[in-house]
């Protein structure tokens, strides 16, 4: 039985928390001084409330005296796992005499499993359902005082049952938003990222955003990027994602052809117009009729081809060769080039009403150099693309591969990428692709960590280094298993590890 000691210390103890939540029911308020009581006047340590949340089954620990953060992030059970989490289970509290005696007791914030320690955890409970677990360690118990020191616990934990209730109701509501976010963040990014265009970078974040605002008008654009980053690609997203996507997308590659023949691929003729031509002939402006018309290299044009797309695009007419009557199309015009129109404007060479026809909406598709993040992706998508074609089973790039390729800057941007991992493919006669597979003007000592003056030991250690860990990478760092894929033993394995530095721990993770 308790002195009247005890007893008017007890009461001061459950006076002073009652003043603490007559203040506020506001968690983040209460907790910490409730705990500080709590130690101070019970004489108990790490006084910890876990709360149970309902949609992932987990109990963690919410706020606990005298633990780090990372402690607190171990603590985390299961319903029904160790003390705690039976304690949850059951709505029960539990005594454990000697934390060192009880298997139970998992120790997962690290105080320690002494004899010397009791452990008392009582459930929080409110409304019959339980709602989360308050605990304490007992230093030196003495054991006929524990059942005295959990009936005191489970009477704060009664009266903290509001305040935790509250704290899970706003972890959980904010767990949800939080799920909520991230799933409609993927979602626009889904709804953004057309389905012909590979990359998850920033830069075509941005890129993504722009087309499907674009799409949306019926106004020219203008596609600006060096050779080779799939301005074409971008093109035919617009084109898809707008409500012209059932007309026709008609390309025209401006800088592939002399004047005069551009002049009649893009407005066609009337018969007898042309030597030669007996027929009339539509151009590629009438064939895009109700879709896109996609003018690539617009910057190539003459300017009489300038006048004549200007009058496209402000009028809405296009006039063939010999003809004395204009023909009104529906017609959306797409371009692209690779040169610096604006300072062609400056210079004469290109006109500058046309210009600002073109700038409307301009959207910059930034070169791979830019966008490294994306050069495995791309990688990966093109082996797969050219195994199916070749019929080959390459299952991925090596490491010294994936280094090449990222050290690399790419000068032909995408489509140098793309013809670079066709040749791998076709070269490649085992399942992994190496950076000898690529041509020779990839494989700089810079890129593919070839030593630069020709050392034969060291190339072949390279070498030798860089079949190892794509051995040990496909078996996630068991020896054995990589010994096995390489027909050799563990042991000399294991000493060929040691031997040329390589670090197993990274392959475990």
């Amino acid at each position: 039985m308790p002195t009247s000691q005890s007893k008017i210390q007890e009461l001061e103890l459950l006076y002073k928390i009652s003043s603490i939540l007559n203040q506020t029911l506001d968690f983040e308020s209460v907790a910490h001084p409730i705990l500080e009581v709590v130690e101070s006047t019970m004489g108990v340590e790490h006084a910890t409330l876990t709360l149970y949340n309902r949609h992932t089954g987990e109990i963690s620990i919410e706020i606990a005296e005298g633990l780090s953060s990372r402690q607190a992030r171990k603590g985390r059970y299961k319903v029904g796992e160790g003390i705690t989490g039976r304690v949850v289970e059951t709505g029960k509290p539990i005594i454990i005499p000697s934390v060192a005696k009880d298997p139970d007791f998992l120790d997962r914030t690290g105080r320690g499993k002494t004899e010397d320690k009791a452990f008392l955890c009582v459930p929080v409970i409110m409304e019959h359902q339980v709602i989360g677990a308050f605990s304490a360690d007992v230093q030196n118990p003495v054991e006929d005082e524990l059942p005295e020191k959990l009936r005191l616990l489970e009477i704060i934990a009664q009266m903290l049952a509001a305040a935790v209730k509250l704290r899970r109701e706003a972890r959980e509501e904010n767990e949800l938003l939080k799920a909520e976010n991230e799933r409609l963040t993927l979602e626009l990014k889904d709804r953004f990222q057309p389905d012909n265009i590979i990359g998850r970078s920033s830069e075509m974040q941005r890129v993504y955003a722009q087309i499907d605002q674009v799409s949306k008008s019926p106004l020219p654009a203008l596609i600006v990027g060096e050779v080779g980053t799939g301005k074409g690609l971008v093109a035919e997203a617009i084109h898809y994602r707008s409500d012209r996507n059932m007309g026709p997308f008609v390309r025209v590659h401006c800088a592939s052809m002399p004047e005069s023949v551009l002049d009649r691929e893009l407005f066609g003729s009337v018969r007898g117009a042309l030597v030669g031509v007996f027929a009339e002939t539509p151009g590629r402006v009438e064939q895009a009729e109700g879709g896109t018309l996609f003018l690539d290299e617009v910057g190539e044009l003459s300017p009489n081809l300038q006048v004549k797309l200007l009058r496209l695009l402000q009028h809405g007419d296009v006039e063939r060769i010999g003809a004395r009557i204009a023909k009104k199309v529906n017609v959306r015009v797409i371009a692209a080039t690779t040169k610096n129109l604006q300072q062609m404007v400056e210079e004469g060479t290109f006109r500058e009403d046309l210009y600002y026809q073109l700038h409307i909406f301009p959207i910059y598709v930034p070169p791979l150099r830019n966008r490294k993040t994306d050069i495995v992706l791309l990688a990966d998508h093109f082996v797969e693309h050219y195994c199916r074609i070749v019929g080959k089973n390459v299952r991925r790039l090596a490491r010294t591969t994936i280094n090449m390729l990222m050290s690399y800057p790419w000068p032909g941007n995408v489509r140098e990428l793309e013809n670079g991992i066709e040749r791998a493919v076709l070269v490649a006669d085992e399942d992994v692709i190496y950076p000898h597979h690529f041509p020779t003007t990839l494989q700089t000592a810079e890129t593919s960590g070839t030593p630069v003056n020709g050392n034969l030991k060291r190339m072949v250690e390279a070498y030798e280094k860089d079949i190892i860990c794509d051995a040990l990478k496909s078996s996630k760092g068991k020896v054995a298993a990589a010994a096995r894929s390489l027909s050799t033993t563990p042991r000399i394995l294991t000493y060929k590890i040691n031997q040329l530095g390589i670090d197993l721990g990274s392959f475990a993770k």
